[in-house]
């Protein structure tokens, strides 16, 4: 298969596509079909169903995003629950935090991170192997819902609601998410391009806002997610983050001891100013 193209389709009139140098592994599991590659310029890439997931090249603009924001914000946290992230990068993010206890990762498809420990090792850089990491195979739906114990922060590393993703926009998960978390607790969750998939943000702004005091969004360009900027979903139980102070997010970085190549405090505060087109969808 060298120097064949691989294909993305993502909306019916265009879509993207890259040179396959090598096809590492090609398996469909009994949730979806896992195709990792590799590509001279990304490097190693994983897509899903045949929508890219992650490359190597940028990964770490979006699982730095979907970690760092909640936690640093947060501050200290403590104990943290993972939906989805199967490829082990937001788990390695959140690894880095000594405040944190227990972490708790929930994927659904042990496939895909057998695949990625193997293929995608610096995704995860042995953050399975943590002590305080308790990686269940399970529906992520089911485990919100019968789970009684809470979190300081949620995250939410999905796939687009295609397949095994879907449950995890709907009302009933983002409900189960609500009572799994603290009073003070985070939850942050992956919700498309906007530009080409503002459904998801409007879907998920209404589905939340059910539930939770406070739904905002905030935002990062990946380069490999073909057009515009990435968009993540934040709710919170309360208005206590109402206002992020900036001096109190660089104190938190600093004592973390972060050390990121995409996210900064000056980032994490700027990433919450939406373009006016975002915010008229969602009526904000």
């Amino acid at each position: 298969m060298k120097n064949s193209i691989w294909y993305e389709k993502i909306h019916p009139n265009f879509g993207q596509y890259f040179f396959i140098e090598n096809i590492l592994h090609h398996e469909q599991t009994m949730f979806q079909e896992i195709i990792i590659f590799q590509n001279n310029f990304f490097g190693r890439i994983m897509s899903l169903d045949g929508i890219l997931q992650t490359t190597e090249v940028d990964e770490f603009i979006y699982h730095e995003m979907i970690s760092h924001v909640p936690l640093v914000a947060y501050g200290h946290p403590k104990k943290v629950l993972i939906i989805g992230g199967g490829d082990g990068a937001s788990l390695r993010e959140v690894t880095k935090y000594k405040s944190i206890e227990k972490i708790i990762m929930v994927e659904i498809d042990e496939k895909v991170v057998t695949a990625c420990c193997q293929y995608l090792p610096n995704h995860s850089r042995d953050a399975f192997s943590d002590q305080r990491v308790s990686l269940q195979i399970s529906d992520g739906v089911n485990f919100v819902n019968s789970c009684r114990d809470k979190f300081d922060i949620i995250i939410v590393d999905c796939p687009d609601p295609i397949g095994p993703g879907v449950r995890l926009f709907s009302p009933e998960f983002y409900r189960g998410c609500y009572n799994c978390l603290h009073e003070r607790g985070i939850f942050v969750a992956q919700n498309g391009v906007f530009f080409l998939q503002s459904e998801y943000v409007s879907n998920s702004y209404s589905n939340l806002i059910k539930y939770f005091k406070d739904v905002k969004f905030f935002q990062a360009s990946v380069p490999s997610y073909y057009g515009g900027m990435m968009i993540f979903a934040w709710a919170t139980k309360n208005s206590v983050w109402g206002n992020l102070d900036l001096k109190v997010l660089k104190d938190n970085y600093i004592s973390a001891n972060l050390s990121c190549r995409y996210y900064n405090p000056a980032i994490h505060i700027s990433s919450f100013a939406m373009p006016q087109y975002v915010l008229d969808r969602i009526d904000i």
